[in-house]
C-alpha cells in the first residue's frame, strides 16, 4: 500500500458531496448528480418553509393579542398537522396514478439514489422524487401528528418575548430567532417530508423508520427544559435553559458532524449507562437482559425509598445488590431443566455438558446461599451495634477504612506480578517466565505466580466484598436515606461491592482518603451528599479519567504512526502533525467532550483529524453476538477450541493474569496462524460473559503484515528471554496491544507440508496402481448399496422374485447437494451412512455422506428416482472443488471429493425426465437381489474397443470383489450367507462391476503394466495437514479498548455513511501499531468478516 491511496475514489467523493449537504439541511436534495427542472428545487424549499409560515402566523396573532401564546402554538400545530397528511395523502395519489406497486426499499445506506424523469411541477415523478412517503400507515398517522406537535412546541419556544426575557437582548433574540427557526424546518422536513441519510449511523437498515424520530427528539428534549422551567422557576433552570437556547441554534452542526447519536443507539446507551453508574450493574450481553435488568434495578431503588426502617434498608440493599450481581442465566438454565418436557429431558444433557464453567446445582446453590446469609448477618449486626461518628478517629468506619487501604494494595501487587507487564504496561515482569517454549516447564516456572494468584482471589472475592459491606453498614448517611438521592447511592453501593468488586474497591478507598485527610477539615457539601453519592461520583470519574487515558494514548499512536511507519506516510502527513501541534488544546478538548459522552474518539480514515463520535452501546454493534460470520473451512478450528478457550480464560482472570475482567474490553490471542478476538459483554460477582471471534488464516498481505508484528510482540514478551535481561522497558509500548499472559489450551495443532515428492514418488504411484481397482470397487458397492436401500424405503414394496430391470427407471447422478424447497413433497432425506470418517475428531457430529432422494413424476406417470449425495469430510483433507458460497453456519465446510466416481449425462437425465423415455437394453441377473447393487447403465460405456477391453478385464480383482459383497448387510435374514453367496455367482452382475472399474481403471492409469507419471495422475499441487490434539501455549495480550472503539467508529461511519466500500481503501491497508486491518476484520458483518463469532459464553471467575 502506497501513500497515495485516495481516501475515496472519484465517485464516491462525488456522491459523498450530494449527500452531505442533504444530511445538513435534513433531507432536501438541492444538489443532483443530473439536470433537473427548477420546479424540484423551489418545491423543496417552500415544504422546508412551511413550519416557519406557519409559527409566523401564530408569533403575529400572539403579537397583536388576538390569541394567547398557548392558542397561538396550538393553531400552528393544527395547520401543520393538516399539512402532514395532505403531504402523504399526495405521495399515496401520485403512487397509485403510477398504476405500479412500489416497493418500499429497506433503508439501505450503501446505495446509491437513482436517476428521475420529470414531466411537470405536480407529476407523480416530483411527488415520489420530493416525498418518498412512509413504509407503515401507522407511521404516517404518528409523524403527521408528531410533525404538529413539534411545530406548537416550536413556536411556543422560539417566541421573541420569551427570548428576550432570557437574555434581555434585542440582537441575540434576532439570532436565535431565524437560526433555532432552521432547527426546527430541519426537524420537520426530515419527519414529515424526506429522512436524511445521518452521519451517526447505527443500523445498516431502517427497518421500521426509525431514524425519522432522531432529531425531533433532540429538539423535543430541549423545550421540555423551557417548559419544565415555565412551570417551576428556578435559578439552576434558568441558566440551564438559557444555555441550551443557544446550543438549540448548533443542533444542524451536531447532526452533521454525527455527534448526537440515532434514536435507538440512545436510548441503548442511555440504559447501559444508568444501570452501570447510577444502579450498581453492568453492561449486559443482549438488549433484552438490558432492559429486564434496568426495569428490575429501579423497581429495587422504588422499593428501598418506601421501607420505613434503616436496618431493614440496609438488609434489603444488601440482598439484592448480592442476588442482582450473580449469573442468573443459571436459574434460568435450572428453571428449564426443571420444566423439562419428555423430548428436551434428552436434549438438556448433551446441552449442559456444553455450558462452560458452574452449573447451578445444590453445591453452588448452598455457596452463594451461604454468602447471602453471612453478608446479611455482617451487614445487620455492624448496623445496629457498630455505627458512629465517621469523624472520630477510632470509630468503626475509620478501622475498616485502613483495612481496605492495605487489602487494596496487597491485592494490587499481587495480581500486577501475574501479567508478562507491569505499571500500565510500561516494564517487564521479572518474575513473569521468560523463554519458555513448551507447555510442562511453563507451568513449573509459573508454580510461584499460581500461589500468588490464590492469595489475591481470596483478597478478591471474599475478603474486599465483605469489608466494603462493613464500611457501608457502618455509614452514619444511612439515617437521612429517605431521600431520592440516597436511596440511588446506597442502592448502587450495595451491589457495586459485588458486581464489580475491583472498581468498588478502589472507589470505597478513594471516599475513606479523603475523609481521613480531613478529619480537621469540614467539607460541608461533600459530607451532606451522603456516601452513596459520593461513591456514585467517583465512579464516574473513575470511568471517564482511565477513558481519557486511553483516548489520549490512542490519538498519539495515532499522531506518531502517521509518520513513523513509511506506508502511513502521506502527503498531508506532516501538515495534519503540524495542526494538531498548534490546535493541542483543542484536541484535549475533543478527548475531553468524547470522555464525557462515554463516546468513541473518531479519526477519520485513521488519519490524525479527530472528531467525537456518538454514544452507542458497549458491544459498538446492533445485531446479536454471534449472529452472523463469514463461514468458510477453517470456522471449524475456532468452533473446537472455544470451550478450551474459554476454560483457559476462566483461570487467567481468576489468577489476575489478564487484568480487570470490566465490560468492554479486548483481547487478543495468537496461536500457530490463528487469532482469536475476545471481548468482554458482562460482569457480575464470580462470573463474566465474553464473545469470541476466528479471523482468518493469513490469507492477504495486510493481515499477513499486522500478524507478523504481533508475533513479534509476543515474542518480546514471552520466548526472547536474554534481550528481557538487557531491556527491561516494553520496547512496542506505543502498539495498542499490550501482552498480558501465556495460557495453556488443549487444541488442535496444525501442521502443513507440500506433498510434492511423496505422492508423486515411484513407490507411491505403484502402489497407486495396484490399490485403484479395489479401493474404487468398495466405493462403488456401498454407494450402489446405500443408494438402492434408500430407493427400496421410498417404495416401501416388497420385492418380487424373478423381475427384470429396466435402466429407463432408475437414474443416478453424483453431484453435490442443491437448495430444495422445504415443502417439496416428493422430496424425503435418507439416513446418514458413515464411510471413512474420523469419528469424533471435532466432537462435532459424525462425517460422513448424506444421500437425498428426490422423485420426480415424468409425463408418463413413472416415478423416477435420483439420488443426489451429501459430500462431507474434515479439514485438513485434500480438496479440490470449491467451496459453495451459500454454505450457512450450520454446514460448516466439510466437504471432500466425490470420490472418482462416473459423471452423470446430464442431457439425457434431463430428456428422461421431461417423460421421452427411450427403452434401453433388459439387464437380468441369475439373483433375485443383484438388483440392489446394480449400476447405472449409461456408466458401463467407455472410449475403449473390445478387444482392449477384454484385456482389462483380466485384471479385475474378483476375489477382492467377493469379499466386499460379504460386507454389506444386503438382507436381514437366516439366509444371509445363501444369498450373498448367490449374488457372488451372479455373473451378471459382477461383469457389470468389472466394466466400470476397469474402464475407469484404463483411463485414469492406462492400459498398459507400466507405472504412471505423476503428471498422469495428479494435476495439480497437493497439500498435507497433520492435526494433533494437544496442550499448547496461547499467547494472550490487552488491546487498548478505545483504540478499538475508535476504529470500530470510523468504519461505521466510512461504510455506511459515505459507502466508502472500496476493496483496496486506504484505511483497511496494513497498519502494524494500530493492527487496522485485523480490527476492521473484527467487528461484526456486514462491515467485518470474522470466520467465525461465538453467541455470548458465560464463565465463572471463582
Amino acid at each position: 500500500m502506497g501513500p497515495d491511496v485516495p481516501l475515496l475514489n472519484d465517485y464516491k467523493q462525488e456522491f459523498f458531496w450530494k449527500r452531505f449537504p442533504q444530511t445538513v439541511l435534513g433531507g432536501p436534495r438541492f444538489k443532483l448528480g443530473y439536470y433537473a427542472p427548477p420546479y424540484i428545487y423551489v418545491n423543496q424549499i417552500i415544504l422546508f418553509l412551511i413550519p416557519w409560515v406557519y409559527g409566523g402566523v401564530g408569533i403575529v396573532l400572539y403579537q397583536l393579542n388576538v390569541l394567547k401564546d398557548y392558542w397561538a402554538s396550538a393553531f400552528a400545530a393544527g395547520l401543520m398537522i393538516l399539512t402532514a397528511f395532505i403531504v402523504q395523502g399526495m405521495n399515496l395519489c401520485a403512487r397509485q396514478k403510477n398504476m405500479t406497486v412500489e416497493t418500499f426499499s429497506s433503508g439501505n445506506t450503501l446505495a446509491d439514489e437513482d436517476e428521475f424523469d420529470f414531466s411537470s411541477c405536480a407529476g407523480s415523478e416530483t411527488t415520489t422524487f420530493i416525498i418518498p412517503g412512509k413504509k407503515y400507515l401507522i407511521n404516517t398517522v404518528f409523524h403527521s401528528i408528531l410533525a404538529g406537535a413539534l411545530c406548537g412546541l416550536g413556536t411556543w419556544y422560539l417566541l421573541p418575548d420569551r427570548l428576550m426575557a432570557l437574555y434581555t437582548n434585542t440582537g441575540a433574540t434576532v439570532v436565535l430567532f431565524i437560526f433555532g427557526w432552521v432547527t426546527v424546518c430541519i426537524g420537520e422536513y426530515s419527519l414529515i417530508i424526506n429522512t436524511a441519510v445521518e452521519t451517526a449511523t447505527f443500523q445498516p437498515q431502517d427497518t421500521y423508520e426509525i431514524n425519522a424520530l432522531t432529531r425531533p427528539l433532540y429538539i423535543f428534549a430541549f423545550i421540555a427544559v423551557d417548559l419544565a422551567y415555565r412551570f417551576t422557576v428556578n435559578a439552576t433552570l434558568l441558566q440551564t435553559n438559557q444555555v441550551l437556547h443557544i446550543i438549540f441554534v448548533f443542533l444542524p452542526v451536531l447532526w452533521a458532524v454525527g455527534i448526537l447519536p440515532p434514536v435507538d443507539a440512545l436510548f441503548l446507551w442511555l440504559l447501559e449507562q444508568v444501570l452501570e453508574f447510577g444502579l450498581g450493574g453492568s453492561p449486559m450481553a443482549t438488549n433484552l437482559r438490558l432492559l429486564v435488568m434496568f426495569i428490575v434495578s429501579v423497581g429495587v431503588v422504588i422499593a428501598t425509598f418506601f421501607i420505613p426502617d434503616t436496618l431493614g434498608v440496609v438488609l434489603f440493599t444488601t440482598g439484592m445488590g448480592f442476588i442482582l450481581s450473580l449469573d442468573l442465566t443459571q436459574v434460568e438454565a435450572s428453571f428449564r431443566f426443571c420444566c423439562r418436557t419428555a423430548h428436551a429431558s434428552l436434549e438438556y444433557p448433551k446441552h449442559f455438558r456444553n455450558r462452560i464453567g458452574w452449573q447451578l446445582g445444590w453445591k453452588e446453590a448452598l455457596i452463594y446461599i451461604s454468602l447471602l446469609i453471612m453478608t446479611l448477618a455482617e451487614a445487620g449486626l455492624l448496623h445496629s451495634f457498630a455505627t458512629g461518628s465517621t469523624t472520630s478517629r477510632i470509630s468503626p468506619q475509620t478501622i475498616i477504612s485502613y483495612i481496605l487501604i492495605v487489602t487494596l494494595v496487597v491485592w494490587k501487587i499481587f495480581q500486577e506480578i501475574q501479567s508478562a507487564y507491569i505499571l500500565f504496561g510500561f516494564f517487564r515482569n521479572p518474575l513473569f517466565p521468560k523463554g519458555v517454549r513448551t507447555v510442562k516447564v511453563f507451568k513449573q516456572k509459573r508454580a510461584i505466580l499460581m500461589k500468588a494468584g490464590w492469595i489475591q482471589r481470596i483478597l478478591l472475592n471474599l475478603i474486599s466484598p465483605f469489608a466494603m459491606v462493613a464500611f457501608l453498614s457502618v455509614d452514619t448517611s444511612l439515617q437521612d436515606l429517605h431521600t431520592a438521592s440516597l436511596c440511588i447511592g446506597f442502592t448502587r453501593a450495595f451491589r457495586i461491592v459485588w458486581q464489580n468488586t475491583e472498581n468498588a474497591l478502589l472507589e470505597v478507598v478513594v471516599i475513606a482518603i479523603v475523609r481521613l485527610a480531613t478529619l480537621h477539615s469540614s467539607l460541608v457539601w461533600w459530607n451532606s451528599i451522603g456516601t452513596g453519592i459520593q461513591l456514585l461520583m467517583v465512579g464516574i470519574i473513575r470511568d471517564r479519567f482511565f477513558q481519557a487515558i486511553s483516548k489520549l494514548k490512542f490519538a498519539l499512536t495515532v499522531l506518531v504512526s502517521s509518520w513513523t511507519e513509511k506506508k502511513q506516510r502521506r502527503k498531508s502527513s506532516s501538515t495534519l502533525i503540524i495542526l494538531n501541534i498548534i490546535l493541542f488544546p483543542v484536541v484535549l478538548t475533543i478527548i475531553a467532550l468524547a470522555s464525557a459522552l462515554s463516546a468513541p474518539l473518531l479519526p477519520l480514515f485513521t488519519l490524525p483529524v479527530f472528531l467525537v463520535g456518538f454514544p452507542r452501546p458497549n458491544k459498538s454493534w446492533p445485531g446479536p453476538v454471534g449472529a452472523s460470520a463469514c463461514i468458510c473451512p477453517d470456522s471449524v478450528y475456532y468452533q473446537h477450541m472455544m470451550h478450551n478457550l474459554a476454560a483457559a480464560f476462566c483461570m487467567a482472570f481468576s489468577a489476575g493474569s489478564l487484568g480487570n475482567p470490566s465490560p468492554g474490553s479486548h483481547f487478543l490471542c495468537r496461536f500457530q496462524d490463528r487469532l482469536i478476538w475476545v471481548l468482554i459483554l458482562e460482569r457480575g460477582f464470580g462470573y463474566c460473559c465474553i464473545s469470541v471471534k476466528g479471523l482468518e488464516l493469513q490469507e492477504t498481505s495486510c493481515h499477513t503484515a499486522e500478524a507478523r508484528r504481533v508475533d513479534e510482540v509476543f515474542e518480546m514478551a514471552f520466548e526472547q528471554d536474554e534481550q528481557a535481561k538487557a531491556c527491561p522497558i516494553n520496547q512496542h509500548i506505543g502498539n495498542i496491544l499490550t501482552p498480558c499472559a501465556v495460557l495453556p489450551v488443549e487444541v488442535y495443532s496444525d501442521a502443513r507440508n507440500i506433498l510434492t515428492g511423496i505422492i508423486d514418488s515411484h513407490e507411491n504411484l505403484k502402489q497407486l496402481k495396484e490399490d485403484f481397482a479395489k479401493v474404487f470397487i468398495w466405493v462403488l458397492l456401498h454407494y450402489a448399496f446405500k443408494s438402492k436401500s434408500s430407493e427400496t424405503f421410498q417404495n416401501n414394496q416388497p420385492l418380487q422374485q424373478n423381475v427384470t430391470w429396466s435402466d429407463e427407471y432408475t437414474i443416478t447422478s453424483v453431484q453435490t447437494e442443491s437448495s430444495k424447497s422445504p415443502k417439496d413433497s416428493d422430496s424425503i432425506i435418507s439416513e446418514t451412512f458413515n464411510e471413512w470418517s474420523d469419528g469424533d475428531m471435532f466432537e462435532l457430529e459424525s462425517i460422513g455422506r448424506k444421500t437425498r432422494i428426490s422423485l420426480i413424476k415424468s409425463t408418463t406417470g413413472v416415478q423416477q428416482i435420483i439420488t443426489q449425495p451429501i459430500i462431507t469430510s474434515i479439514p485438513g483433507s485434500v480438496e479440490i472443488h470449491s467451496v459453495s458460497p451459500d454454505m450457512n453456519d450450520e454446514e460448516l465446510p466439510r466437504r471432500t471429493p466425490t470420490y472418482g466416481l462416473p459423471a452423470t449425462d446430464k442431457g439425457r437425465e434431463r430428456f428422461m425426465e421431461i417423460g421421452s423415455h427411450e427403452m434401453g437394453p433388459l439387464v437380468v441377473f441369475s439373483s433375485p437381489y443383484s438388483h440392489k447393487l446394480k449400476v447405472p447403465e449409461n456408466w458401463q460405456s467407455g472410449p475403449f474397443p473390445s478387444l482392449l477391453l477384454q484385456d482389462l478385464l483380466k485384471s479385475f480383482p474378483k476375489d477382492w470383489y467377493s469379499f466386499v459383497l460379504t460386507l454389506l448387510d444386503v438382507v436381514h435374514s437366516d439366509e444371509k450367507s445363501s444369498i450373498i453367496f448367490e449374488m457372488k455367482g451372479d455373473e451378471t452382475l459382477r461383469d457389470m462391476y468389472a466394466q466400470v472399474v476397469m474402464t475407469c481403471y484404463g483411463v485414469m492409469l492406462g492400459t498398459d503394466s507400466a507405472i504412471p507419471s505423476p503428471s498422469q495422475v495428479f494435476k495439480s499441487t497437493y497439500t498435507g495437514r497433520v492435526l494433533s490434539l494437544q496442550e499448547m501455549l496461547l499467547q494472550v495480550g490487552r488491546l487498548n479498548a478505545e483504540a478499538i472503539r475508535g476504529q470500530w467508529a470510523n468504519l461505521s461511519w466510512e461504510l455506511l455513511y459515505a459507502t466508502n466500500d472500496d476493496e483496496e481503501r486506504y484505511s483497511i491497508q496494513a497498519q502494524p501499531v494500530l493492527l487496522r486491518n485485523l480490527t476492521v476484520q473484527s467487528a461484526d458483518p456486514p462491515l467485518g468478516y470474522p470466520i467465525y463469532s461465538s453467541t455470548s459464553i458465560h464463565m465463572p471467575l471463582f
